[in-house]
């Protein structure tokens, strides 16, 4: 064949591959030439690229051409003699050589010297050792060489840096051994050219010749770039005595490289202590970079404490980058220095400034360091209070931690206090405060939405939280008095203050750090010693004053229930304060209207709600200490109804506090409580006349929707069924779902007796509210509910993700799901508003308690009348939307199928299961065929929507088939459960023989009653779309779904392996067989992709010598032949290892597709170098990254 002719072929064709404005036929049939030539003849490969990285060609073609050498080079090497191999070599070093010149582009050069990094590491040690001469002799000839030769050492170590499949296990140990053996040629290299470059790049600076200092300036770069590969993983040791810590700490005083420099020591930073001998070499050179950024870092903040200095923000930037450096040396190897107090008070001082400097960025880092030094400090094993009560010391000092010990002794009040300080300061957002409440917070450079890179302020501040909780631990004295100071000192200014609600902002923050740190000062333990008299003083002075303030604006009124709730654990350890508590909630209560009729004060309402939520919060964790107070609770809640001043919501948030009460007391005491609770709701909710009025049609229920307050009546006697349910009893450990347990051995619920007359009213209300959705009756309903009925706004932002939604204009929410449209703005009307939040209450809550209630034994199944349950549950459920299916199956039936007593699947889970999972099955198959060939999905819910863009809703539709598909799916893992399939054996009791005895098999009767996924089997009309679904799952693109249906599939390979059933094997065999390895197919599914090999696997292993089918469907694969399939069931019989059979499955099903398996695909990449010195700020380590080369294969060529 002509080189040359086949040469010009490639060039077109990689033109026009890479010609956008081609014909996509054109593109398409270039992609497939080319893709012939790689998997062609290599040496027709290898000639024809060769050819076409000559400076003759364009870039374009030349970068491809690389490309297509180094895929050679790292696929079909092996395919070379040793001879053609070794000229192979000569050629790329001879192309590196050439490729040296100012002329030739940066991408060019980086791709020749990853083309020779990865012959030497394909060649090994003995290639490496004859090719280090001629590359230190390249280097010495001038700045571009020795760029050219620093690229090659940066890349030289990629695969031990970087994963790789391909150099997985001996090959992967072999390079690293290789290029460690090396390390001794290599650093001193390293450091020879950093040094030399560094110093000629200043000297021609000084001279005034600049493009030749750039180009020792790039040499210099790129030996930083080299350093830094090597940075993770060589010995510490080494890098120390040959220099490399040396010099990149000097140049860390260089403006120009400083950057790159502190990179090494981020990388370093964090290395582990070896255990051998070579700790103590390690130790010192830790010690010696603490030294150098300690330095480094003292100067910075010296200039930035005497405030005569500018600092600029490059100095400012290079900091940031300091103390991250310092943050990871602290975290990481902080007992390298703990034995040098000198070291360790600096390092601690230093990590202080940062944390209490005004750029939030330097303070982000330092707090990373004391949130893990504080977390490490005080976790087991624990150490005990000092008498004093503020300091701790070991309880036996056999066995504590002296490092720990040592570094706590460093960890001062001052140090505390300071954190503690700032930590207050820091718990306000900048969007939060006015203007004045900003500046008299002082100079702090606060939170704020436009910062970019830190995260999320909530996960900020939880860690600022985490913080002051270990402090308080730590010093419990020293953070109750801080954070009681305070709080005085705010309220004072409050009370000072001509608008008090100026301050909120800051009262708000300061209540998260009391929570803080009464939870964990008081945190159950008894750890409390002396110290409990202070810590009593304290939080009472704080309570006194909290108590005395006669707050009456709203807001303030919510802050302050706040602050009393924040307070529980300490009335959990104190006591006699609980009744000043509970009596200075209900003034809080009493002192705000209780029914709002002016809209400028309907803030008090919510104020309201929030006052009653925190008796729940103060019950919870006061524990006990409300008992004797119930009955005084009760009578003035019974006082206030009497009143008319306690509301239907508010009561239900008592009642609920209350439960709350009882749960501390016992199962008598909860009983005594729920019948209170109870007993008036169900004279009201069992009477038939209202079900017979607005439950008996849908004409009814469209009449309930216009009886407003006997509307929400109904909604309030449903949430605090569901409140009942949660509130009361004990569900920890789930009970036996087979009910193999005695009945006596579980103790009757205390909701049990009260489930017969509450569900059946709730089932009749459900299926009501289902059936508006049905077509027939749709279309007959008012303008206003069929509106109420649409997906509002609200649910439409949140399921595309766009933030939180903002309610209109003057609309207020409220617990009970209610508005109160202050003032009619925009075209929501307040009406349909309110019927759209209560038919999604009464589903939320109605849901929630049918599925609690599945949970409390089998009182439920025993109480209720199937027909009932599935009228109400899937009588409608061809008319549901997908968003309501999905929250059905998860809220109810999902608990109906785990909770189900085995006797009774046939008679509860057949019906209900069979019209849900034909209708998923159905609605499922046609909107993921829609969204995979038309590129969208129709799903029920977006009907009618009218939306500010199309894609919008096509976003929101894929979303809402996405979120049912997986919700069907996690039900099906539900199905395949092992606690659910308990008569099922586990693949280990048949041992390491794939053989099956074919005595042991049993029948599918058999294992019916002990499985579920043998019971579904059983029915044939019922397992029928359940095997749809799993088969299709694996097509759908959705790699979340493909996992939860991984635990079906694999009951049904047991199934398959451990009966006699001939339908289940042949489907098992064939059909599940096929569908697997069409989701391997599918990128989506790599995250999957080890637990779909190893269903296969047993798929093969354990049915193939039952069944012809596993062997057909992989001849039926295009690339597999006898003879390959052979090979592998001889391989399979070598070892009994389970992984390794995996991996053979995995080999052999690449080989037999052709490797088009995209999930199992290795994630390859192309040698790319970034030029660094230009690169952009990042966490990262490493700005360089490699990129897939692997081309687009559809599922055309599987089966």
């Amino acid at each position: 064949m002509d080189d040359s002719g086949t040469a010009s072929n490639v060039a077109r064709a990689i033109v026009a591959a890479l010609d956008w404005g081609s014909p996509p036929d054109a593109r398409k049939a270039a992609v497939s030439y080319l893709d012939s030539i790689k998997s062609g003849d290599v040496r027709v490969l290898a000639n024809t690229s060769v050819l076409l990285v000559k400076k003759d060609w364009s870039s374009e073609i030349r970068l491809h051409a690389y490309k297509m050498l180094q895929h050679l080079v790292r696929l079909r090497w092996e395919e070379l003699s040793p001879t053609e191999r070794r000229n192979f070599a000569n050629i790329a070093f001879e192309l590196m050589s050439e490729i040296a010149n100012p002329s030739e582009e940066w991408a060019l050069k980086s791709q020749t010297a990853a083309l020779v990094a990865e012959i030497v590491r394909r060649e090994g040690l003995n290639l490496w050792e004859e090719l280090l001469p001629s590359l230190v002799s390249l280097s010495n000839n001038g700045p571009l060489q020795a760029e050219l030769v620093l690229m090659m050492l940066r890349w030289l170590p990629e695969d031990i840096t970087v994963h790789n499949e391909d150099l997985e296990g001996d090959r992967r140990r072999l390079l690293l051994r290789g290029i460690t053996q090396s390390l001794p040629e290599i650093l001193p290299l390293l450091y020879t050219l950093l040094e030399r470059h560094f110093g000629a790049a200043l000297s021609e600076a000084g001279r005034q010749q600049l493009d030749i200092a750039k180009k020792h300036a790039a040499a210099v770069t790129s030996a930083l770039n080299a350093i830094n590969a090597y940075a993770e993983w060589a010995p510490l040791p080494d890098l120390a005595n040959y220099g490399i810590i040396h010099g990149c700490g000097f140049l860390l005083s260089s403006p120009d490289f400083r950057l790159h420099a502190c990179e090494f020591f981020k990388l370093v930073s964090p290395r582990k202590r070896p255990t051998d001998v070579t700790a103590s070499e390690f130790d010192s050179a830790m010690s010696r970079i603490f030294l150098i950024l300690l330095n480094l870092s003292r100067d910075f903040l010296d200039k930035c404490c005497s405030g005569n200095v500018v600092v600029d923000e490059s100095e400012y930037e290079f900091a940031e980058y300091v103390c991250e450096g310092l943050v990871s040396l602290g975290s990481s190897n902080l007992h390298c220095v703990a034995g040098d107090s000198s070291i360790l008070s600096l390092y601690l001082q230093q990590m202080l400034g940062y944390f209490q400097h005004y750029k939030l960025a330097l303070h982000f880092e330092s707090l990373l360091f004391w949130v893990a030094l504080m977390r490490e400090l005080m976790s087991k094993p624990k150490v005990g209070v000092h008498a004093a009560g503020d300091s701790y010391i070991a309880n036996n000092s056999g066995q504590a931690d002296k490092e720990k010990m040592k570094i706590l002794s460093f960890v001062n009040d001052d140090i505390c206090s300071a954190i503690l300080d700032v930590s207050f300061q820091r718990l306000l957002k900048k969007e939060k405060l006015l203007t004045e409440a900003a500046l008299s917070e002082g100079p702090l450079q606060l939170w704020s939405d436009d910062l970019e890179g830190k995260g999320d302020f909530s996960l900020y501040r939880s860690r600022l939280l985490d913080l002051i909780r270990f402090v308080a631990i730590f010093k419990p004295l020293i953070a109750a008095s801080r954070v009681c100071e305070r709080i005085v000192m705010i309220i004072k200014n409050v009370m000072l203050s001509t608008m008090p609600t100026k301050d909120l902002a800051i009262l708000e923050s300061m209540q998260l750090a009391l929570e803080s740190i009464v939870s964990s000062v008081f945190d159950g333990s008894d750890e409390l010693g002396e110290s409990k008299l202070a810590l009593c003083r304290t939080f009472q002075g704080l309570l006194e004053q909290l108590i005395s303030l006669k707050w009456t604006e709203p807001a303030l009124v919510v802050v302050l229930g706040h602050y009393l709730d924040a307070l529980g654990p300490f009335l959990k350890y104190f006591p006699d304060a609980t009744g000043s508590v509970i009596n200075k909630l209900f003034e809080l209560l009493t002192s705000l209207p209780s029914i709002v009729k002016d809209p400028a004060t309907s803030g008090a309402r919510h104020a309201r709600l929030q006052i009653c939520s925190s008796f729940i919060r103060i019950a919870k964790a006061a524990d006990k200490s409300l008992l004797p107070h119930m009955k005084g609770i009760a009578d003035t809640m019974a006082y206030l109804e009497r009143e008319g001043r306690l509301v239907r919501a508010e009561h239900n948030l008592l009642g609920e506090a209350f439960l709350v009460m009882a749960s501390a007391a016992g199962v008598q005491q909860q009983q005594e409580v729920l019948a209170w609770l109870l007993e008036p709701l169900s004279k009201q909710w069992t009477q038939l006349e209202w079900q017979i009025m607005y439950l008996a049609d849908p004409t009814g229920l469209v009449r309930l929707c216009s009886e407003t307050q006997f509307m929400w009546s109904i909604y309030h006697t449903v949430t605090f069924f569901e409140k009942a349910l949660k509130r009361s009893g004990s569900r920890k450990g789930n009970l036996n779902p087979q009910n193999s347990s005695p009945p006596t051995s579980i103790p009757l619920h205390p909701m049990a007796p009260h489930l017969s007359w509450m569900l059946p009213p709730l089932l009749k209300l459900l299926r009501a509210v289902h059936s508006l959705w049905s077509p027939s009756v749709l279309q007959s309903l008012p303008g206003e509910l069929k509106a109420a009925m649409a997906m509002s706004e609200v649910e439409r932002t949140s399921l595309l993700g766009e933030g939180n939604p903002r309610l209109a204009k003057g609309a207020l929410a409220f617990a009970d799901g209610s508005q109160a449209d202050i003032k009619k703005e925009g075209y929501v009307d307040p009406n349909e508003t309110d019927l759209r939040n209560w038919l999604k209450g009464i589903r939320d809550s109605g849901y929630n308690v049918l599925g609690l209630s599945t949970t409390i034994g089998d009182t439920f199944f025993k109480c209720l009348d199937v027909q009932s349950v599935t009228l109400a549950v899937v009588e409608n459920i061809q008319s549901m939307e997908f968003r309501h299916i999905r929250q059905l199956v998860h809220s109810v039936v999902i608990f109906l199928v785990k909770f189900c007593p085995s006797v009774l699947w046939g008679e509860w889970l057949e019906r209900i299961l069979y019209s849900l999972l034909l209708h998923s099955q159905r609605a499922l198959s046609l909107s993921w065929s829609s969204l995979l060939n038309e590129g969208r999905a129709k799903v029920p819910d977006c009907h009618g929507i009218v939306a500010g863009s199309d894609l919008k809703v096509e976003v929101l539709e894929e979303k809402l088939l996405r979120d049912l598909t997986r919700e069907i799916c996690s039900l099906l893992s539900v199905l395949g459960s092992p606690g659910l399939n308990i008569g099922l054996p586990s693949l280990e009791q048949f041992g390491l023989v794939s053989r099956v005895d074919a005595s042991s098999l049993k029948d599918l009767d058999i294992i019916a009653s002990t499985s579920i996924v043998g019971f579904l089997l059983k029915h044939k009309d019922l397992a029928r779309s359940a095997l749809h679904i799993s088969l299709e799952a694996f097509t759908w693109t959705d790699g979340e779904a493909v996992t939860k249906v991984c635990s079906f599939c694999n009951a049904l390979v047991l199934v398959a392996i451990s009966t006699n059933d001939v339908e289940v094997r042949e489907f098992v065999s064939k059909d599940l067989f096929c569908a697997i390895i069409k989701g391997l197919a599918l990128e989506s599914n790599a995250v999957i992709s080890a637990d779909l090999v190893g269903l296969c696997r047993e798929i093969f292993m354990y049915l193939s010598d039952r069944d012809p089918a596993p062997r057909q469907v992989l001849l039926s694969l295009p690339s597999i032949s006898p003879l390959d399939l052979a090979a592998f069931e001889e391989t399979l019989t070598k070892t009994s290892s389970p992984k390794e059979q995996k991996q053979h499955m995995k080999s052999l099903l690449i080989l037999a597709s052709g490797n088009k398996l995209k999930a199992l695909a290795a994630q390859k990449s192309v040698n790319v170098i970034t030029n660094v010195s230009a690169r952009s700020r990042s966490l990262t380590a490493a700005p360089e990254t490699r990129n897939d080369e692997g081309d687009v294969i559809g599922l055309a060529a599987i089966l």
